[in-house]
């Protein structure tokens, strides 16, 4: 962790252009933002409007683009931040901001101790704030849950941010500070922000999509911690070769864009490394790819002078293999704007740094000592000193027949050794006369220990040793680190070029993965147009294709002549979710740039996709099921615009299927009204009285779709094909066959639903008739006029229970 009150990077600093920037014009803009673990939350309070805007919690790398780009569309009046940060945080706003209430033009830099941003203070502070929209009869209860309709409780980040910058309007009371105290800043609503060529998806859409499935990886040594991707989209297109490619795809992810300029760009890459005549050079490159380290890392520990030998080996392979992928690029078209670009970047700047590092060091000598050692002819001192610790061997066994000459004639051998920081010593074997200390003293030498039945000492000659040599080890070691700080120095002068080698590389490892999958699939390239319409020909489902043996492609049609709510009905098990899933999944991969699992695709750019397909379970809010699903739908209700695209699932099968039927039609109805303006839509439901019963106004808005199906004797055959039309059967006891369901539970079933239908009485299965009841207390009349009650051992009691009470139990 740093303070904010650490030098400024200037790879860090926002530029913003003072002199054009009429401080009294600029929009007064308060803005709250914390980055934790990659993950950017922000939040801000507009004065001209009162409003608060949030921005749910997105991934932000080390170098805070995602902020920078968010700060210069907004740019703040002041921004508030915790006093506890990252370091490329706190660089990031000290050159951002200023602490002279913006005076020079930059945004003020508000620091609030780390408490202020507590997830729980936060989050009461969200719920106990004045919102007048909010009605004022509403329970304590109640308000949760519409605040929990509005505001992403799961995103902790960006709810830390809000709770901030609420203590921060308390504390400034921007807009009344001339007010009575009891008169609080006015906040008229909460609404979600994002960026203009953002997509907005959020963590339901993400979960049901499978866009992202994490599960427990099937290590025993990793069940701790250790998570490994399930079966999700990211999992099979991330082929990616390099951990920076992985982690821009997963950015990408994250962050669909619909910005065409950039979206076409991709797709190009992807176009050309499709082509069969270029798989060699798709070899090469992932070849290259796969040796690209983590180059900030290594950068970071070059500065803090911490580099180890796998940092310099790994150094050097990612700059050898950078200069490969350069070389190859050049080769290539530069028409495609992403080769240009590799190109132009990667300079001359890789030779030096490659040609500097072979000269430099010697990777085998170090990987033999496990650190930094240069090659010869580096240094001439170093070449001296190791020339004298190469012959030290010889020169120390004539010394050691010299001075055994100057030793007792009990002595029968003496060696002279070397050892770092001690020096040289003399040592002789232990002999049968010496036990204890007083013993190992010898005239004219020093003893200094006993080891493995070895007395040590010191001598003239081995002081004498001392004087001359030194201590070589040492010596040699504090030369090499000083050549390795030179190296270092010279190599961190040409950062920049490693940045940008990291940068382009990670970029084309993901279009390669895309590439390399959209050829094993057969995928197409979509054509992305400024249109409102979603166009897809034999569309199919990304996941679902790998895991059967044969797959029904289906159509997709929405915008223009085609309709923009589509009533999709059938039978469970029809193929309705994975249909509304395909759909999704396909316009978000046109959204990241990829090609699509289709014949032929024209996708607009659509700017959010909402679902409301599968229920999350959420006990940090203690919100039912039901809840949960009105919750997603009021979302897509309040924020879908006319491009965005809404997954609807069996939305009010949660409650009364009267209720439920009615907030369906309500919502659709909502829909119709706006018109041109109203959203895409892809709904699915078993409520066939939608239909029926003409809830739904007729208007070319509304398209009614099945997936078809037939009867074959008393089997269902499903052919998950997509017609037109609305079906008018469940066909829900050949499906509960299909599960296992107990064949006498069907029956039942279908009896009961027959006679719910028909308007008639349902009576159970367990009482018997009339006339069975009349027989059987004809017989128990008998049995009771056959006893004979002067019989004293006649037990009365014995009968009524087995008798009477044996035929008044199936009445119960």
């Amino acid at each position: 962790m740093s303070n904010l009150g650490t030098p400024a990077q200037q790879s860090a600093a926002v530029r913003w252009p003072v002199d054009d920037i009429d401080v009294s014009s600029q929009p007064e803009v308060y803005t709250s933002v914390l980055w934790y673990g990659g993950q950017l939350g922000l939040a801000y309070y507009n004065a001209s409007d009162c409003i608060i805007y949030f921005m749910p919690d997105a991934p932000d790398a080390d170098d805070l683009r995602l902020l920078r780009k968010v700060i210069e569309e907004l740019q703040p009046r002041c921004i508030l931040t915790s006093a506890k940060q990252d370091r490329s945080m706190a660089d990031f706003l000290q050159a951002a901001g200023t602490t002279n209430n913006g005076e020079d033009g930059k945004p003020e830099i508000a620091i609030f101790p780390n408490v202020d941003f507590g997830l729980n203070i936060s989050k009461q502070r969200v719920l106990s704030v004045n919102l007048p929209f909010i009605p004022k009869h509403l329970t304590e209860a109640e308000r949760i849950v519409y605040l929990a309709s509005i505001i992403p409780f799961e995103c902790a980040t960006m709810l830390r941010a809000l709770g901030g910058l609420l203590k921060f309007l308390e504390r400034r009371r921007i807009g009344v500070e001339l007010e009575d105290p009891n008169v609080s800043v006015p906040i008229l609503a909460l609404r979600k922000f994002a960026l203009n060529d953002t997509v907005h998806i959020d963590q339901d859409a993400y979960c049901v999509l499978q866009i992202f499935k994490s599960e427990v990886h099937p290590s025993v040594y990793k069940l701790a911690s250790g998570l490994k991707e399930g079966l999700s989209l990211f999992g099979v297109m991330n082929r990616c070769r390099s951990q920076w490619g992985t982690k821009l795809m997963r950015l990408w992810f994250m962050r669909p864009t619909k910005n065409l300029d950039e979206l076409n760009k991709r797709l190009d890459v992807i176009q050309f490394f499709m082509l069969a005549r270029n798989t060699e050079i798709v070899h090469t490159l992932q070849d290259c790819l796969k040796h690209i380290k983590n180059i900030p890392l290594i950068l970071k520990r070059m500065t803090l002078s911490y580099t180890k030998v796998n940092d310099w080996q790994g150094l050097y392979k990612t700059v050898y293999n950078a200069i490969c992928i350069g070389d190859t690029c050049r080769s290539l078209p530069m028409s495609v704007e992403l080769f240009a670009k590799i190109s132009q970047t990667f300079t001359d700047d890789l030779h030096y740094i490659a040609s500097l590092i072979n000269k430099v060091v010697d990777f085998e000598g170090s990987s033999t000592e496990n650190r930094f050692t240069v090659k010869p002819t580096v240094d001439p001192a170093i070449d001296e000193k190791k020339s004298k610790l190469m012959g030290l061997s010889d020169f120390l066994t004539e010394v050691a027949r010299n001075e055994l000459t100057l030793l007792d004639n009990r002595i029968p051998s003496c060696c002279v050794i070397y050892i770092p920081l001690i020096g040289f010593l003399l040592t002789i074997p232990r002999l049968p006369g010496m036990v204890d200390k007083n013993d190992f003293e010898i005239e004219g030498l020093d003893f200094m220990f006993l080891s493995e039945d070895r007395l040590h000492y010191r001598s003239a000659r081995t002081k004498e040793l001392d004087t001359m040599l030194g201590d070589l080890h040492c010596e040699i070691r504090d030369l090499e680190t000083a050549v390795m700080y030179q190296l270092q120095t010279k190599i961190l002068d040409k950062s920049a070029v490693l940045y940008d080698v990291m940068e382009y590389a990670a970029q084309l490892d993901c279009l390669i993965a895309m590439a390399v999958i959209a050829r094993e699939n057969t995928y197409t390239r979509p054509k992305l147009t400024s249109r409102n319409i979603v166009s897809i020909k034999d569309g199919r489902h990304p996941l679902m294709e790998l895991c059967t043996r044969t797959f029904v492609s289906n159509p997709i049609s929405s915008g223009e002549e085609h309709g923009k709510i589509h009533v999709l009905t059938g039978p469970n098990s029809s193929g309705k979710s994975v249909y509304l899933k395909e759909v999704g999944l396909i316009v978000f991969m046109a959204l990241i740039g990829s090609y699509v699992p289709a014949t032929e695709a024209n996708i607009g750019l659509i700017d959010g996709i909402y679902t409301r397909i599968q229920s999350r379970e959420s006990v940090s809010v203690g919100l039912s099921t039901f809840i949960i699903d009105l919750n997603q739908v009021a979302a897509a209700v309040n924020n879908a615009a006319e491009r965005s695209l809404v997954l609807i699932d069996e939305f009010g099968k949660g409650t009364n299927s009267v209720d439920g039927l009615s907030l369906l039609a309500a919502v659709l109805r909502h829909w119709l009204k706006q018109d041109v303006k109203c959203p895409h839509i892809f709904l699915s439901t078993n409520f066939h009285s939608l239909v029926q019963l003409n809830l739904l106004p007729s208007s070319p808005l509304i398209r009614y779709l099945t997936l078809e199906t037939i009867q074959d004797g008393e089997d269902l055959v499903f052919f998950y094909q997509l017609k037109e039309g609305v079906s008018t059967k469940s066909h829900t006891a050949n499906i509960a066959i299909l599960a296992g369901m107990p064949p006498q539970v069907v029956q039942r079933g279908i009896q009961v639903s027959e006679l719910y239908r028909k308007g008639e009485p349902i009576r159970r299965v367990d009482c018997p008739s009339k006339a069975d009841q009349l027989e059987w207390y004809k017989a128990l009349v008998d049995k009771f006029l056959q006893i004979d009650l002067s019989d004293l051992t006649v037990d009365l009691q014995e009968f009524l229970s087995k008798e009477v009470l044996s035929l008044a139990t199936p009445e119960l």
